[in-house]
């Protein structure tokens, strides 16, 4: 599985952006993390990437 860090994300619009370790930020819903769905600026995490009609996004995302 991928890994990166919190670049930005905001609980009340439930979505921001991951920084891979390697390749480019990727869009990320508060709907696909697993631990109810709040990540704070710098949490690493692990994901999947999954193609969607507005590019490439995160899903299933995991704290470290």
């Amino acid at each position: 599985m991928p890994t990166g860090r919190v670049k930005w994300f905001s609980a009340m619009k439930h979505y921001g952006f991951i920084e891979q370790d390697n390749g480019e930020d990727l869009f990320v819903h508060a709907s696909e993390v697993k631990e109810k769905g709040i990540l704070r600026e710098g949490d690493r995490v692990s994901y999947e990437i999954e193609n969607s009609p507005k590019g490439p996004r995160a899903v299933k995302v995991v704290k470290l």
